[in-house]
């Protein structure tokens, strides 16, 4: 069963949504709070000209607006201090910090990062879904459409095609990539592109 049909008719015109293990019907039945706020962020979001242009550092002036605008909501970056326990002998299992966090719903913002970054995002998924410590992941990254509007502003080379887009996540969700975990994925169009 697909449940996008929950997401209001105006995200799923301005992003390419990719839904799996019915991500939405977990999101926005047992957590209405986030699901309100995911979905006043998503709504709130331009892609401005002027941040694509801009130079990167850690973490792109794009990325950090989206994460911003999410603690602003109560969101916070989070790391998990885990471990297995084997007879007496527990061996340390970190996990990577997840961008937001909220009551169980973690959330990546992937814009412009190397490609096996969805790797290590997914594995944290799937992990901290089988610990219980999170019942659905969602990621923000570009629809591939995006490239054009790259190339066009002389950017095309920084946005390659081994570099986060909505083709390089899919075929790792569908391969499992994700275990069991519901995942939600939001790829920003170029409906949502202002020339400020």
């Amino acid at each position: 069963m697909v449940s996008i049909h929950h997401l209001p008719q105006d995200i799923r015109e301005l992003y390419e949504v990719y839904e799996w293990r019915n991500a939405c019907a977990v999101l926005c039945g047992a957590y209405p709070e986030e699901w309100n706020d995911l979905i006043t962020v998503l709504r709130g979001f331009q892609l401005y000209r002027s941040e694509i242009l801009k130079p990167g550092g850690r973490k792109s002036p794009i990325a950090n607006r989206i994460d911003s605008h999410f603690y602003r909501l109560g969101w916070v970056e989070k790391s998990f201090n885990t471990k297995i326990m084997v007879d007496n002998n527990s061996h340390d299992s970190p996990t990577h910090s997840v961008d937001c966090f909220k009551n169980k719903v973690a959330l990546e913002v992937e814009w412009n990062n190397k490609d096996p970054f969805y790797d290590r995002d997914l594995n944290n998924f799937r992990l901290l879904f089988e610990l219980r410590v999170i019942d659905v992941g969602v990621i923000i990254t570009r629809s591939d459409e995006l490239q054009e509007i790259f190339n066009v502003l002389g950017k095309g080379a920084s946005y390659g095609a081994s570099t986060t887009h909505m083709s390089r996540l899919l075929p790792r969700i569908e391969g499992g990539g994700g275990g069991g975990c519901p995942i939600l994925v939001f790829g920003i169009q170029r409906t949502l592109y202002v020339e400020d």
